[in-house]
């Protein structure tokens, strides 16, 4: 069946310093001019693979029927693959290079159905150099499924159980302690875990939050409450039950990664508190709409 889309939804490591984003979009324009391209963000750290997919797999569940244009590639021009993949029915295509960035998003939007290897130059832009994919590949193929092109044209099948996994970083207990990490942090400074309220569910609230390790100098224990807003923290810190229903670390009108000095993948470890309450909890699942 012949897919003609609407929207290609963009995210990548490219900044909007440089031109790279724009090229990429006129080069979307020239082929496909019906095209709204929806930016989802450019301002994934330089080569942080992980970084984008986390980010993919927040903005998923919330991007329009079409194609998903992702380009975080520290392995440009090199042996790894760029690839298409269909989901739901072909209602959705992922585009991007093979290195684990579409995987959670592929996954949430319900798994790989097909795949091909961008091989057929057809339907790229003749280039001068190979370090710049995201306008002579993905940009030009995307362009091209939005026209209707199927992917069986675009290049070879590859079997979706050989497509790169993703890096999901998760909790473990030790001791009884929950030891976690940040997985994102904000532009307001709000630290996002990969822990769900309610894996904490049973100790109540408030919890103790250890940051770091123990033997380090800049280790920080603190007696954290567990709240749905920013105005219910009051003064210090809290865990909010953030948009994506995860817990993040964050203050009222400040930035708890300045204050805490936290970014991503550093540790942070919840235990109960003897001093907690009544419990707060919630179902959730990263990357679905709220109902």
């Amino acid at each position: 069946m012949t897919h003609r889309f609407d929207h290609i939804s963009f995210l990548s490591d490219y900044g909007t310093r440089d031109e790279f984003v724009g090229i990429v979009k006129c080069v979307v324009a020239d082929i496909a001019p019906h095209v709204n391209v929806i930016d989802i963000t450019h301002d994934i750290p330089a080569f942080d693979v992980r970084a984008g997919s986390l980010a993919l797999a927040r903005a998923v569940s919330y991007v329009p029927k079409g194609v998903v244009l992702a380009v975080v590639d520290p392995g440009v021009g090199t042996s790894r693959r760029a690839i298409a993949v269909s989901v739901s029915g072909g209602d959705g295509v992922f585009i991007g290079p093979d290195n684990g960035l579409l995987a959670m998003g592929v996954a949430l939007a319900g798994g790989a159905e097909f795949a091909v290897e961008l091989t057929n130059t057809k339907y790229h832009l003749p280039s001068p150099g190979t370090t710049f994919a995201g306008r002579d590949i993905f940009g030009s193929v995307a362009a091209h499924i939005c026209n209707g092109v199927e992917l069986s044209e675009l290049g070879n099948e590859i079997d979706t159980a050989s497509l790169l996994p993703g890096i999901i970083p998760i909790t473990r207990d030790e001791n009884g302690q929950l030891v976690g990490e940040v997985t994102w942090v904000d532009h307001f400074g709000n630290c996002q875990l990969n822990i769900g309220p309610e894996e904490i569910a049973q100790w109540g609230s408030p919890v103790r939050v250890s940051i770091g390790n123990a033997d380090s100098p800049n280790h920080v224990v603190r007696s954290v409450p567990i709240v749905n807003n920013f105005s219910q923290i009051g003064g210090g810190l809290g865990l909010v039950i953030d948009s994506f229903g995860m817990l993040a670390l964050c203050t009222d009108r400040g930035s708890a990664a300045a204050e805490l000095d936290l970014g991503p993948t550093n540790m942070v470890t919840i235990s109960q508190d003897p001093n907690a309450g009544g419990g707060v909890s919630t179902t959730v699942r990263l990357g679905s709409k709220p109902n």
